[in-house]
Protein backbone atom coordinates (compact mmCIF):
# COMPACT_ATOMS: atom_id res chain seq x y z
CA UNK A 1 0.00 0.00 0.00
CA UNK A 2 1.30 3.46 -0.92
CA UNK A 3 1.03 5.98 1.91
CA UNK A 4 -0.22 9.36 0.68
CA UNK A 5 1.36 12.11 2.79
CA UNK A 6 0.69 15.84 3.21
CA UNK A 7 3.32 18.10 4.80
CA UNK A 8 1.97 21.20 6.61
CA UNK A 9 4.53 23.52 8.19
CA UNK A 10 5.08 27.27 7.87
CA UNK A 11 8.87 26.81 7.83
CA UNK A 12 10.24 26.00 4.37
CA UNK A 13 13.33 24.42 5.91
CA UNK A 14 11.19 22.02 7.95
CA UNK A 15 9.10 21.07 4.90
CA UNK A 16 12.22 20.35 2.86
CA UNK A 17 13.65 18.21 5.65
CA UNK A 18 10.47 16.14 5.89
CA UNK A 19 10.29 15.69 2.11
CA UNK A 20 13.94 14.65 2.01
CA UNK A 21 13.42 12.03 4.70
CA UNK A 22 10.29 10.73 2.96
CA UNK A 23 12.03 10.51 -0.42
CA UNK A 24 14.06 7.50 0.68
CA UNK A 25 10.90 5.46 1.35
CA UNK A 26 9.46 3.90 -1.78
CA UNK A 27 6.09 3.22 -0.11
CA UNK A 28 5.38 6.92 0.46
CA UNK A 29 4.05 9.57 -1.93
CA UNK A 30 3.98 13.24 -0.96
CA UNK A 31 0.72 14.57 -2.39
CA UNK A 32 1.20 18.18 -1.29
CA UNK A 33 2.64 20.67 1.15
CA UNK A 34 1.18 23.72 2.90
CA UNK A 35 2.60 26.75 4.68
CA UNK A 36 -0.45 27.73 6.76
CA UNK A 37 -3.34 26.14 8.58
CA UNK A 38 -6.14 27.12 6.21
CA UNK A 39 -4.23 25.72 3.25
CA UNK A 40 -3.78 22.50 5.24
CA UNK A 41 -7.54 22.23 5.81
CA UNK A 42 -8.22 22.77 2.09
CA UNK A 43 -5.58 20.20 1.11
CA UNK A 44 -6.93 17.58 3.51
CA UNK A 45 -10.42 18.05 2.09
CA UNK A 46 -9.35 17.91 -1.57
CA UNK A 47 -6.39 15.50 -1.51
CA UNK A 48 -7.60 13.11 1.23
CA UNK A 49 -4.10 12.13 2.42
CA UNK A 50 -3.56 9.09 4.62
CA UNK A 51 -1.10 10.92 6.86
CA UNK A 52 -0.29 14.56 7.65
CA UNK A 53 2.88 15.86 9.23
CA UNK A 54 1.24 18.84 10.93
CA UNK A 55 2.99 21.78 12.58
CA UNK A 56 1.40 22.94 15.84
CA UNK A 57 2.02 26.67 15.34
CA UNK A 58 1.12 28.05 11.89
CA UNK A 59 -0.44 31.23 10.44
CA UNK A 60 -4.20 31.40 9.81
CA UNK A 61 -5.02 28.25 11.83
CA UNK A 62 -2.87 26.30 14.26
CA UNK A 63 -2.64 22.51 14.21
CA UNK A 64 -5.52 22.06 16.65
CA UNK A 65 -7.77 24.32 14.60
CA UNK A 66 -6.90 22.39 11.46
CA UNK A 67 -8.21 19.21 13.07
CA UNK A 68 -11.32 20.99 14.32
CA UNK A 69 -12.09 22.18 10.79
CA UNK A 70 -11.97 18.67 9.32
CA UNK A 71 -14.82 16.24 9.94
CA UNK A 72 -13.86 13.09 11.87
CA UNK A 73 -14.72 10.91 8.88
CA UNK A 74 -12.27 12.85 6.69
CA UNK A 75 -9.52 13.20 9.26
CA UNK A 76 -6.21 11.56 8.29
CA UNK A 77 -3.63 10.12 10.63
CA UNK A 78 -1.58 12.89 12.26
CA UNK A 79 2.04 13.26 13.32
CA UNK A 80 2.49 16.61 15.03
CA UNK A 81 5.63 18.62 14.38
CA UNK A 82 6.54 21.23 16.98
CA UNK A 83 9.34 23.39 18.30
CA UNK A 84 7.73 23.44 21.76
CA UNK A 85 9.04 20.87 24.20
CA UNK A 86 6.15 21.47 26.59
CA UNK A 87 4.12 19.03 24.49
CA UNK A 88 6.59 16.32 25.37
CA UNK A 89 6.11 17.03 29.07
CA UNK A 90 2.35 16.78 28.67
CA UNK A 91 2.71 13.40 26.93
CA UNK A 92 1.11 14.67 23.77
CA UNK A 93 2.41 11.71 21.82
CA UNK A 94 -0.10 9.48 23.65
CA UNK A 95 -2.94 11.28 21.90
CA UNK A 96 -1.57 11.70 18.41
CA UNK A 97 0.27 8.95 16.55
CA UNK A 98 3.49 10.72 17.46
CA UNK A 99 5.12 14.12 17.65
CA UNK A 100 8.42 15.35 16.32
CA UNK A 101 10.30 17.93 18.33
CA UNK A 102 12.33 20.26 16.12
CA UNK A 103 15.12 19.80 15.29
CA UNK A 104 14.57 16.06 14.84
CA UNK A 105 16.98 13.45 13.48
CA UNK A 106 16.32 11.15 10.56
CA UNK A 107 16.23 8.20 12.97
CA UNK A 108 13.53 9.88 15.09
CA UNK A 109 11.58 10.73 11.95
CA UNK A 110 11.80 7.12 10.77
CA UNK A 111 10.31 5.97 14.08
CA UNK A 112 7.37 8.39 13.72
CA UNK A 113 6.78 7.26 10.14
CA UNK A 114 6.85 3.61 11.19
CA UNK A 115 4.22 4.28 13.87
CA UNK A 116 2.10 6.14 11.34
CA UNK A 117 2.24 3.24 8.88
CA UNK A 118 1.09 0.86 11.59
CA UNK A 119 -1.83 3.11 12.49
CA UNK A 120 -2.94 3.62 8.89
CA UNK A 121 -2.70 -0.12 8.22
CA UNK A 122 -4.74 -0.84 11.35
CA UNK A 123 -7.43 1.62 10.29
CA UNK A 124 -7.55 0.05 6.86
CA UNK A 125 -8.09 -3.38 8.46
CA UNK A 126 -10.82 -2.55 10.92
CA UNK A 127 -12.16 0.82 9.72
CA UNK A 128 -12.36 2.13 13.26
CA UNK A 129 -9.93 4.81 14.48
CA UNK A 130 -10.43 6.52 17.84
CA UNK A 131 -11.44 10.15 17.34
CA UNK A 132 -8.21 12.10 17.62
CA UNK A 133 -9.86 15.45 18.24
CA UNK A 134 -11.49 14.27 21.47
CA UNK A 135 -8.13 13.08 22.77
CA UNK A 136 -6.46 16.33 21.77
CA UNK A 137 -9.16 18.29 23.58
CA UNK A 138 -8.47 16.31 26.76
CA UNK A 139 -4.76 16.96 26.43
CA UNK A 140 -5.39 20.66 25.93
CA UNK A 141 -7.41 20.76 29.16
CA UNK A 142 -4.45 19.46 31.14
CA UNK A 143 -4.44 20.47 34.81
CA UNK A 144 -0.77 21.42 34.72
CA UNK A 145 1.71 23.02 32.36
CA UNK A 146 5.48 22.70 32.13
CA UNK A 147 7.54 25.88 31.81
CA UNK A 148 11.26 26.50 31.55
CA UNK A 149 13.07 28.41 34.26
CA UNK A 150 16.72 28.66 33.35
CA UNK A 151 18.03 25.13 32.91
CA UNK A 152 15.12 23.63 34.86
CA UNK A 153 11.58 22.67 33.90
CA UNK A 154 8.95 23.73 36.43
CA UNK A 155 5.47 22.20 36.49
CA UNK A 156 2.77 24.76 37.33
CA UNK A 157 -0.81 23.92 38.32
CA UNK A 158 -3.27 26.02 36.35
CA UNK A 159 -5.32 26.24 39.54
CA UNK A 160 -2.49 28.27 41.11
CA UNK A 161 -2.32 30.81 38.27
CA UNK A 162 -3.89 34.17 39.18
CA UNK A 163 -3.72 35.77 35.75
CA UNK A 164 -1.94 35.49 32.42
CA UNK A 165 -0.41 38.33 30.47
CA UNK A 166 0.58 38.46 26.78
CA UNK A 167 4.26 39.09 26.03
CA UNK A 168 4.69 38.95 22.24
CA UNK A 169 5.05 35.25 21.31
CA UNK A 170 5.14 34.34 25.01
CA UNK A 171 2.77 34.67 27.93
CA UNK A 172 3.62 35.44 31.54
CA UNK A 173 1.93 33.27 34.16
CA UNK A 174 1.40 35.23 37.39
CA UNK A 175 1.39 32.75 40.26
CA UNK A 176 1.32 34.66 43.53
CA UNK A 177 4.61 36.60 43.68
CA UNK A 178 6.22 34.34 41.06
CA UNK A 179 6.20 34.82 37.29
CA UNK A 180 6.80 32.14 34.66
CA UNK A 181 7.35 32.68 30.95
CA UNK A 182 5.62 30.22 28.61
CA UNK A 183 6.29 30.15 24.88
CA UNK A 184 2.79 30.39 23.42
CA UNK A 185 0.29 33.01 22.31
CA UNK A 186 -2.46 34.24 24.59
CA UNK A 187 -5.11 33.12 22.08
CA UNK A 188 -3.74 29.57 22.05
CA UNK A 189 -3.59 29.46 25.86
CA UNK A 190 -7.16 30.77 26.05
CA UNK A 191 -8.34 27.81 23.95
CA UNK A 192 -6.55 25.37 26.23
CA UNK A 193 -7.94 26.67 29.51
CA UNK A 194 -11.14 25.62 31.25
CA UNK A 195 -13.67 28.36 30.44
CA UNK A 196 -15.45 27.66 33.73
CA UNK A 197 -12.32 28.76 35.57
CA UNK A 198 -10.60 31.37 33.37
CA UNK A 199 -11.95 34.31 31.38
CA UNK A 200 -10.36 36.57 28.77
CA UNK A 201 -10.63 40.15 30.03
CA UNK A 202 -8.47 42.02 27.54
CA UNK A 203 -6.66 41.28 24.29
CA UNK A 204 -3.53 40.94 26.44
CA UNK A 205 -4.88 39.31 29.62
CA UNK A 206 -6.73 36.28 31.02
CA UNK A 207 -7.82 36.10 34.66
CA UNK A 208 -8.83 33.23 36.92
CA UNK A 209 -12.44 34.05 37.74
CA UNK A 210 -12.35 33.31 41.46
CA UNK A 211 -9.41 35.72 41.89
CA UNK A 212 -11.58 38.74 40.98
CA UNK A 213 -12.70 40.74 44.04
CA UNK A 214 -13.61 44.13 42.61
CA UNK A 215 -14.43 45.90 39.33
CA UNK A 216 -13.55 49.60 39.28
CA UNK A 217 -15.19 51.65 36.50
CA UNK A 218 -12.92 53.61 34.19
CA UNK A 219 -13.71 55.69 31.09
CA UNK A 220 -15.52 54.57 27.93
CA UNK A 221 -17.01 51.42 29.48
CA UNK A 222 -13.68 49.97 30.56
CA UNK A 223 -12.98 48.65 34.06
CA UNK A 224 -10.00 47.78 36.20
CA UNK A 225 -10.18 44.39 37.90
CA UNK A 226 -8.68 44.10 41.36
CA UNK A 227 -7.59 40.57 42.18
CA UNK A 228 -7.31 38.78 45.49
CA UNK A 229 -3.56 39.40 45.72
CA UNK A 230 -3.95 43.12 44.98
CA UNK A 231 -3.01 42.92 41.30
CA UNK A 232 -4.83 45.26 38.93
CA UNK A 233 -5.77 44.08 35.44
CA UNK A 234 -7.52 46.07 32.73
CA UNK A 235 -10.97 44.86 31.60
CA UNK A 236 -11.76 46.19 28.14
CA UNK A 237 -15.26 46.91 26.91
CA UNK A 238 -14.81 44.21 24.25
CA UNK A 239 -14.60 41.44 26.86
CA UNK A 240 -16.99 42.92 29.43
CA UNK A 241 -19.89 40.61 28.51
CA UNK A 242 -17.73 37.53 29.06
CA UNK A 243 -16.76 38.67 32.53
CA UNK A 244 -20.35 39.52 33.42
CA UNK A 245 -21.47 36.03 32.41
CA UNK A 246 -18.58 34.42 34.29
CA UNK A 247 -19.48 36.33 37.46
CA UNK A 248 -23.25 35.91 37.06
CA UNK A 249 -23.54 39.68 37.03
CA UNK A 250 -26.67 41.23 35.51
CA UNK A 251 -26.57 44.94 34.72
CA UNK A 252 -29.18 46.84 36.64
Amino acid sequence: MTLRVLVADDEAVARRRIRRYLASDGTVTVVGECADGQAAVDAIRTLAPDLVFLDVQMPELDGFEVLEAVTPASRPAIVFVTAFDRYAIRAFDLHAIDYLLKPFTQERFALALSRAKERVASRARDGNLTTLLEQVSLARRAARVAVRRGSRIVVVDWADVDWIEAADNYVTLHVGPAEYLLRNTLTAVDRELDSARFVRVHRSAIVQIDRIVELVPETHGDFTLRLRDGSKVALSRTFRDRVERALGWTRG
